[in-house]
C-alpha cells in the first residue's frame, strides 16, 4: 500500500541552472547528486534535510532519448507554506515571476515561474 509521496521527478533543461535556482532563490536544499558515470545525472533537492517529499532534476533531453514515450512535462505542484506574505515578497525581491495572492476556499494562494518558465503554486492553509 502507498503511504506516502516519496519524490517528484522534474524534468528540466538545464540541471546546474535549475538547482541554483531552488537553492538560491527558493531556499530548497540538495539532498544528493547521483552520477552513473555514462551521462546519467540526477540531483535530489527538497525544502529541508526532513521533508517527506523531494524534487529529483532529471536532464530532459537525455531522459526524451532513453524513454521517448515518457511524459517530460511538470507536473502541477502545490507547495505549502505558514507564511505566504514573506515567501511572496522574497520571491518579488529575488526578480522572480509571481502572480498575485488570492484567496481561495481552503486558504491563500499564489503562483511562480522557476528558472525554465514552469509554474508552481505555494498555499497558506486556512486554520
Amino acid at each position: 500500500m502507498i503511504n506516502k509521496v516519496g519524490q517528484i521527478m522534474i524534468y528540466v533543461n538545464n540541471q546546474d541552472e535549475s538547482v541554483k535556482f531552488w537553492t538560491e532563490k527558493v531556499g530548497f536544499i540538495v539532498v544528493s547528486e547521483e552520477n552513473n558515470g555514462q551521462g546519467m545525472r540526477w540531483i535530489e533537492i527538497a525544502p529541508s534535510k526532513d521533508a517527506e517529499t523531494s524534487l529529483v532534476l532529471h536532464n530532459k533531453e537525455l531522459i526524451a532519448k532513453m524513454q521517448p514515450e515518457l511524459n517530460l512535462h511538470i507536473p502541477s505542484l502545490m507547495f505549502f507554506t505558514d507564511n505566504l506574505d514573506q515567501l511572496h515578497q522574497d520571491l518579488l525581491e529575488k526578480k522572480i515571476t509571481v502572480g498575485q495572492i488570492v484567496n481561495m476556499p481552503s486558504g491563500r494562494v499564489f503562483n511562480f515561474a522557476d528558472n525554465e518558465e514552469n509554474y508552481f503554486a505555494v498555499m497558506e492553509k486556512n486554520k
